[in-house]
């Protein structure tokens, strides 16, 4: 997935309805809110909330240092 791609934008957490955060490296966009990633396969996200994946503390600290460079 294109980090300029306009549907960024208006991507949301199927769950909270919040904003999403796209993390190139890891393919995945972030709800920092929920500690959940979801998955982007083949230029895909899969935003279901059944495809969210809980984040350790750890890996939260890691996306958030990502999101902020």
């Amino acid at each position: 997935m294109d980090p300029s791609d306009p549907l960024l934008r208006i991507l949301v957490c199927p769950l909270d309805k919040g904003p999403l955060t796209f993390l190139a490296e890891e393919e995945v966009l972030y709800n920092p809110r929920l500690h959940l990633s979801y998955p982007i396969v083949d230029g895909i996200p899969q935003l279901l909330p059944a495809s969210g994946d809980r984040v350790r503390e750890d890996v939260h600290e890691k996306y958030l240092r990502t999101a902020a460079d």
